[in-house]
C-alpha cells in the first residue's frame, strides 16, 4: 500500500467527518520515529471517537492496522499509531496547547490537497 494512498484517505475520511484543518507533517528529515504525521482538530470527545473510528475503519479496509491507540476514552487528544504515519486528532484547547504543527517546524508541510 502507498504512502500515497494511506495519507489521502485519512485526510479525506478527517474531511468527510468534518475534522478541523488536517495537516500532513513530513517528518522523514527530521525523526526516526516515524514518516509521517496527521494532525487534525475535532469539536469534542465525541466528535474525536468519531473521527478516530473512521479513520481506524477505512484504513483497516485497505489492510493498515494500528499498532497502538491511546487516549480514545478521554477524547481530548486520540493518538492513532500506524507505524510509518501517526494520526493525532486534538480538540480546539489541546491544539491550541500543544501547537505540534510549530514543535515539529522543521518538517516539510504537506497541503492536504497536495497529499
Amino acid at each position: 500500500m502507498s504512502e500515497d494512498r494511506i495519507l489521502k484517505a485519512v485526510v479525506a475520511t478527517i474531511q468527510e467527518k468534518k475534522g478541523d484543518r488536517p495537516v500532513i507533517l513530513d517528518l522523514r528529515e527530521v525523526s526516526i520515529i516515524t514518516d509521517y504525521f496527521v494532525v487534525a482538530g475535532g469539536q469534542n470527545p465525541v466528535h474525536l471517537q468519531a473521527l478516530a473510528d473512521a479513520v481506524e475503519k477505512n484504513l483497516k479496509e485497505m489492510g493498515v492496522l494500528p499498532q497502538r491507540i491511546e487516549g480514545y476514552r478521554e477524547g481530548g487528544w486520540i493518538l492513532m499509531d500506524f507505524g510509518d504515519l501517526v494520526v493525532h486528532l486534538l480538540g480546539k484547547e489541546e491544539r491550541d496547547f500543544y501547537r505540534l504543527e510549530r514543535l515539529w517546524h522543521g518538517a516539510k508541510v504537506i497541503e492536504p490537497a497536495m497529499a
